[in-house]
């Protein structure tokens, strides 16, 4: 697994109109590929269907997100990780929706002074890449040759 840069494939401009979550329904997901979103996009069925292409996200997690810790793995606090756990959904529908376990990570973010939460369905890169990959998904570079 590599990461081949944070510049998008595609961008898609809408009137507003269609409620974020159903652009899901448009993309052409990529194997293996990385989708970055936030907790607008969760709708759990459609995250599945990522899982099943298959492709990983990342999104941030809702408060009221009901769930059963399964495991915990050991994180460095001083990088800001508060929790790496396993987790199952235990909410009717959403239990239903996305039967397979997810990847609950929490994250300080001290240049901003505050605690995110990531859900993933990706278990093989670290924690700290979890959160580093959702923090850098609005980081465009710009250079200018003066």
């Amino acid at each position: 697994m590599y990461l081949r840069g944070n510049i998008p494939i595609k961008i898609h401009v809408s009137d507003g109109k269609k409620h974020d979550v159903n652009i899901l329904d448009d993309i052409e997901f990529e194997t293996n590929a990385f989708y970055l979103m936030d907790k607008g996009y969760t709708d759990f069925a459609r995250l599945f269907d990522i899982d099943q292409f298959p492709a990983f996200f990342v999104i941030s997690g809702k408060d009221n997100l009901k769930f059963k810790r399964v495991s915990s793995s050991p994180v460095n606090k001083k990088d800001g990780l508060r929790c790496d756990q396993k987790i199952n959904l235990t909410g009717y529908k959403t239990s239903r929706l996305y039967p397979k376990a997810l990847r609950r990570v929490k994250f300080y973010d001290a240049e901003n002074q505050r605690t995110n939460v990531f859900l993933t369905n990706n278990f093989e890169v670290d924690a700290l890449t979890i959160a580093m990959l959702y923090k850098s998904r609005w980081r465009l570079s710009y250079s200018s040759s003066g």
